[in-house]
């Protein structure tokens, strides 16, 4: 048996098939991962994700310590409300996790994987030396992820007047607290919605006032096809301790200046900038029939070889997609062996749709 959701129950009643997930029990889906894929796109649908991990800093030195540990920069964080997403490196600077961070009135909180737990709280203690700065990890919140064009619409109708009313106001990368509520209009699914963190103990009848309005219950199934299709990484497939982010299309969340910002990872990865770059994360489309899996192998004609990260069929494009790590010298077609068969893909940027478009 595995760790639990507060959800868990609920999930068993509405049908859900349930799976192991970094530890925790947690619905895959609830009759058909397609659907509830399509769904998202189309309209909205709910996601528990009461499986990560929240955590909230504090301290007079809460900003110098994050610029610090994280290769984006909190500093961009002008105002209370505001978010961006990060990577936290080692000294070589490879990916130990990845997170959204918001700045708070008082602080900021993380919000970071739940398979990373354990060694992201012990990375934090460890960097965390003099610096005057405390965090508490905040085991009795529950997240729930309302993702689609309707999100937003659908629940506001649901909520207080206040509620209601910060939902409309919030902008992309933004999230504020209303009363003992935390809302945020971010997401893991390449469309528009809410990521709601409030206390463990509403969790069962919101997710049920949400279902009762139409609200499709969604399982990791579809999150996962989602964010595949909208280019997103995956922590422990498309990103790890052995790779950077330079070589995870992540370089747009490195903040080079100010350049006497001494994060941890700065010099790994000026020196992965001096050697060369060799590798880079690229998007795949199979145009023939098959499924692109995660770990087959990627070979550019003339260049070298590479590896598919992750790897599925796509809902919205019926094609299989993938992303791959490949050489840096890799253009706009490859092959992909699918049980002893090589089979051409297409090589093209890492993100095939986007608020319900398709961009390739």
């Amino acid at each position: 048996m595995g760790l639990r959701t507060p959800l868990y129950d609920l999930h068993l009643a509405l049908g859900a098939k349930m799976v192991d997930f970094g530890g925790w029990d947690m619905p895959l889906h609830y009759g058909s991962q397609v659907e509830e894929h399509h769904q998202v796109r189309r309209d909205c649908g709910v996601f528990d994700v009461s499986h990560m991990t929240v955590i909230d800093v504090h301290g007079a030195q809460a900003a110098v310590w994050l610029q610090r540990l994280l290769a984006n920069d909190v500093a961009r964080l002008t105002a209370t409300g505001k978010a961006l997403y990060s990577t936290m490196l080692d000294e070589q600077g490879k990916v130990i996790d990845d997170m959204i961070v918001y700045r708070c009135e008082d602080g900021y909180r993380l919000v970071v994987n739940a398979s990373t737990r354990d060694k992201d709280l012990a990375w934090l203690n460890a960097c965390k030396g003099s610096f005057q700065v405390d965090f508490s990890e905040r085991p009795e919140l529950a997240i729930l992820a309302i993702q689609g064009p309707e999100a937003r619409a659908k629940v506001a109708e649901l909520l207080t007047a206040s509620r209601a009313a910060l939902i409309r106001e919030l902008k992309p990368f933004e999230g504020r607290a209303e009363g003992d509520w935390f809302i945020a209009r971010t997401g893991y699914t390449g469309e528009d919605g809410l990521e709601i963190i409030f206390p463990a103990v509403q969790a069962p009848a919101f997710f049920n006032d949400l279902v009762g309005a139409g609200i499709a219950p969604s399982g990791l199934g579809a999150r996962d096809t989602l964010r595949l299709e909208a280019g997103m990484n995956l922590y422990g497939q498309d990103i790890d301790e052995a790779h950077t982010p330079l070589t995870s299309n992540l370089g747009w969340s490195v903040a080079w200046e100010p350049a006497e910002r001494d994060f941890i990872g700065r010099n790994g990865l000026l020196a992965e900038i001096e050697h060369g770059v060799e590798q880079k994360l690229v998007g795949l489309v199979l145009e023939e029939r098959g499924v692109l899996r995660a770990h087959q192998v990627v070979r550019v004609a003339g260049i070298g070889e590479g590896e598919i990260t992750s790897g599925s069929f796509s809902p919205t494009l019926s094609k299989s997609i993938a992303l791959a790590r490949v050489p840096m010298a890799t253009a706009d077609r490859a092959e992909v062996e699918i049980r002893g068969k090589w089979y051409p893909v297409r090589v093209v940027k890492p993100t095939f749709v986007r608020h319900g478009k398709i961009l390739i």
